[in-house]
């Protein structure tokens, strides 16, 4: 019984160290974490350390692989669901690209149809220039950007600059080989635009903000949120329809717009070169249009000789 008794003890106690002993584990754990220092190791224990986690390393990672492979199992499985609803995002969007395709096409074979019966010629839109920009902190305006083209290869002043959304400003200076862009946003840009669904017309005014107002506006003009801005053509600088952004009104009711153009840096651009629409030239003098006859007529006067006869007084008179 007694025996019984003293090792039901030993099971609940458990084993104990003494407290020396602990003591003397902690100073020693401490000692070695003072003197485990890269530059008091020796080279052969750094080498064996090397060695060992050489060895250690891949069958660690191979021991792992199981149980990344059940963490991941979860995130694999939302992945392919998230890529499954994308795709099916992606064909339905094709879909509709492809209609707008076609009928992007037929309207274009309808326009081409009706300029060619109405004698009418559009601006061309296959010359363009492309060309990389650049800052501009040292122009005379606060927002424009340099382009690394100029009249070598056919940019003019006046010319309109877009990005891939829309459009970003014109050329104000041109030099040989670049050209400087005044941005929408600048103090000094006046565009004359209107409203692609109703035709409003009102005029882009840059204020140096990040979305130019619209002045210039009639008091009962049709406009609404997020109507479609373009270029309406009025000062016969720019062509017609150049997309420039949507309409909105800020916090004290005024109209501004919200540049396509900033829906990516402006990096690369093109330029697309258009000739204005020129005046008439003004009539010349009447008295620079003077008959070549009345001409003969005043030199035989101012000579003091007669006009020669004609040949019907000639035969009349019998004698010239």
């Amino acid at each position: 019984m007694a025996i019984g008794g003293s090792s039901r003890r030993n099971d609940e106690s458990g084993v104990r160290f003494s407290r020396t002993f602990t003591v003397a584990l902690f100073l020693i754990s401490i000692v070695l974490i003072a003197f485990d220092r890269p530059q008091a190791r020796s080279p052969a224990l750094a080498s064996l350390r090397a060695g060992i986690t050489d060895l250690s390393a891949p069958v660690l990672d191979l021991a792992a692989a199981p149980v990344r492979g059940l963490s991941n199992i979860g995130p694999y499985w939302r992945n392919q669901a998230r890529l499954a609803e994308e795709n099916a995002d992606l064909r339905q969007r094709l879909n509709e690209t492809r209609y707008w395709r076609d009928l992007a096409l037929q309207l274009r074979d309808q326009r081409e149809v009706y300029e060619q019966a109405l004698n009418v010629e559009s601006p061309a839109t296959q010359n363009r220039i492309g060309a990389w920009t650049l800052g501009d902190p040292d122009g005379p305006f606060v927002q424009s950007r340099l382009i690394g083209a100029g009249t070598r290869q056919g940019v003019g002043s006046g010319d309109p600059v877009l990005n891939v959304y829309g459009l970003i400003g014109r050329v104000v200076e041109t030099g040989n080989v670049s050209s400087r862009v005044l941005l929408l946003t600048d103090l000094n840009s006046r565009i004359p635009v209107m409203a692609d669904r109703s035709n409003a017309r009102a005029v882009l005014v840059g204020d140096n903000s990040e979305y130019p107002r619209l002045d210039f506006l009639t008091r009962n003009a049709d406009l609404e949120d997020g109507d479609r801005i373009v270029t309406s053509g009025d000062d016969g600088i720019m062509p017609r329809g150049l997309p420039v952004g949507q309409a909105q009104r800020d916090r004290q009711g005024r109209w501004r717009v919200r540049l396509y153009s900033d829906q990516a840096p402006v990096d690369f651009v093109w330029v697309f070169p258009f000739e204005p629409v020129l005046p008439p030239e003004p009539d010349r003098p009447a008295e620079e249009e003077m008959p070549v006859a009345d001409a003969t007529a005043d030199a035989g006067d101012a000579g003091g000789l007669p006009a020669p006869a004609s040949a019907e007084e000639t035969s009349a008179g019998g004698e010239p």
